[in-house]
């Protein structure tokens, strides 16, 4: 019974941490972005998002990430023949890399709270892909276990998960270009009333 409960918060830990996760880094964009923005909109968006962002790590992203180690942990408390499994080394790996992520995220949120953050919205972007890659491979390896598939079918899962990847970072780049045209257009049309 221990096990079911173990598992159940488990699965419930991994869903909101990643959640967090996917948000957390979708906020420093719009904080990257902020400072694009004239004064005092600036300033008032940047403070905002420092607080939904402290908010988020600390209230929903770090204790799904608790949950998710804590439970992992009784689970193999309860089922320690699983740690001879090779298909959980390997995903312990990816989910060592998970943590290094979750805590890089809190790096990050301070260098944005003393703007020294160099990073760009479209780097950021692609740092939000990450967790997705990681989410997919950790899943895999539990569904499939030892028996992960390298067929066709694999393939062309892993091209959809690469084609939504690519998909969205080009739809963020048509949504830059479509700013800055707009911005463009703005400060030509008083430029012409002059």
């Amino acid at each position: 019974m221990a096990y079911s409960w173990f598992k159940a918060f488990h699965i419930i830990g991994v869903v909101v941490w990643f959640a967090g996760l996917f948000y957390l880094v979708r906020l420093f964009i719009y904080h990257i972005e902020a400072e694009q923005e004239p004064e005092p909109a600036k300033t008032i968006l940047k403070n905002q998002y420092q607080i939904m962002e402290k908010r988020l790590y600390n209230i929903i992203t770090t204790p799904g990430m608790l949950v998710t180690v804590a439970c992992a942990i009784g689970l193999l408390v309860t089922q320690p023949e699983f740690l001879k499994q090779t298909w959980l080394h390997y995903k312990l790996g990816f989910v060592a890399l998970l943590l290094v992520y979750h805590h890089y995220c809190a790096r990050l949120m301070k260098q944005l709270a003393e703007n020294r953050c160099k990073w760009t919205s479209k780097q950021m972007r692609a740092m939000n892909e990450a967790p997705t890659v990681l989410l997919v491979v950790i899943v895999m390896l539990v569904v499939f276990k030892n028996s992960l598939p390298t067929d066709l079918t694999a393939w062309v899962i892993f091209g959809l998960v690469v084609l939504m990847a690519l998909t969205i970072q080009l739809y963020a780049r048509k949504r830059r270009l479509d700013k800055e045209k707009q911005l463009a257009e703005m400060t030509h049309i008083p430029q012409q009333q002059a």
